[in-house]
């Protein structure tokens, strides 16, 4: 199996601030990534790493085998929606998807056509008039036309109303389900995440603290109660991640490392949802697996 991203000891610093670092990450071709973290985790300094638009202090930084930002040739394989969705207000959005089609070997414009007229956007309206659901998805539609390998999405769902999220999550499925193609979508709404999906990272404190196949991990992990045993082991249990104790019972998060056979406890499984504010609640936890991509020579960017 390929990989479309992979990150090795990655770091980025301003001055004394590390923005990111210890960044090890690596995310097979095809899957759709649930990008997740508090605001300063690092999500978006990750999405413009690998967009090429910003050079690793430390570590490696590898998108569909070349290095970003060193690689011209990379930029028609990558699609990349910055939150602020940065477009020319002046223009109108049919110069919009003009601009796109000039600059894009690989555009779709029959995509691009429907997607705006899906919207209800006229092609005639300047791009600085347009709400922010809207200049989301112009946005959005550039990305997608231009047939990209890897779509990086930072917070792509924020500006839009319910029905506007379910649509272009719809519509993006389809991409994915009709080519070749990967994405990493960065959001808060962890609900509208867990149903198109498939792998899993969470940032915090500038780390990677949890990456795998959301199967896997949500397989992995378990909430388990029984009597009160605070700071006893369980066996089957790896480590635990959250805990709760009364008088007599704990309730215990807990990622696993065999089945749990102890009939004093009963199992639960659990949700992404519950999975990720747990991890999040305790940054100095870490969940497996983890890319094992930490030996690898560190290259400093000049």
């Amino acid at each position: 199996m390929t990989s479309a991203l992979i990150a090795t000891g990655v770091g980025k610093r301003y001055r004394r601030l590390w923005a990111l670092r210890d960044c090890n990450i690596d995310i097979p071709d095809g899957r759709v990534v649930a990008l997740v973290g508090p605001n300063g985790a690092g999500k978006t300094t990750l999405l413009h790493l690998a967009a090429g638009l910003l050079s690793p202090t430390v570590g490696t930084m590898r998108v569909l085998g070349r290095t970003p930002g060193r690689d011209v040739g990379l930029l028609a394989d990558i699609g990349f929606v910055a939150q602020d969705v940065p477009l020319y207000r002046s223009f109108s959005v049919g110069d919009m998807l003009e601009f796109g089609r000039r600059t894009n070997s690989r555009w779709d414009h029959d995509l691009a056509s429907t997607r705006i007229e899906r919207a209800r956007i006229d092609l005639d309206q300047r791009v600085g008039s347009l709400s922010g659901g809207q200049r989301a998805q112009v946005g959005l539609t550039l990305a997608l036309a231009k047939r990209p390998r890897l779509l990086l999405l930072d917070e792509p769902l924020a500006s839009l109303d319910p029905l506007a999220r379910r649509e272009f999550l719809q519509s993006l499925m389809g991409e994915v389900a009709e080519g070749e193609l990967t994405v990493v979508l960065s959001s808060h709404l962890i609900t509208d995440l867990e149903r198109v999906c498939d792998h899993l990272i969470v940032l915090s404190a500038s780390r990677t603290q949890v990456a795998g196949d959301i199967d896997g991990l949500l397989a992995s992990h378990r909430i388990v109660v029984g009597p009160r045993r605070e700071g006893a082991e369980v066996r089957g249990v790896g480590s635990v991640v959250q805990e709760s104790h009364t008088d007599r019972q704990s309730t215990l998060l807990v990622r696993t490392d065999g089945p749990i056979l102890d009939p004093a406890w009963a199992e639960q499984e659990i949700g992404l949802e519950e999975l990720v504010l747990a991890y999040l609640g305790h940054p100095d936890a870490t969940a497996l697996p983890q890319p094992k991509l930490a030996t690898a020579e560190a290259e400093v960017s000049p």
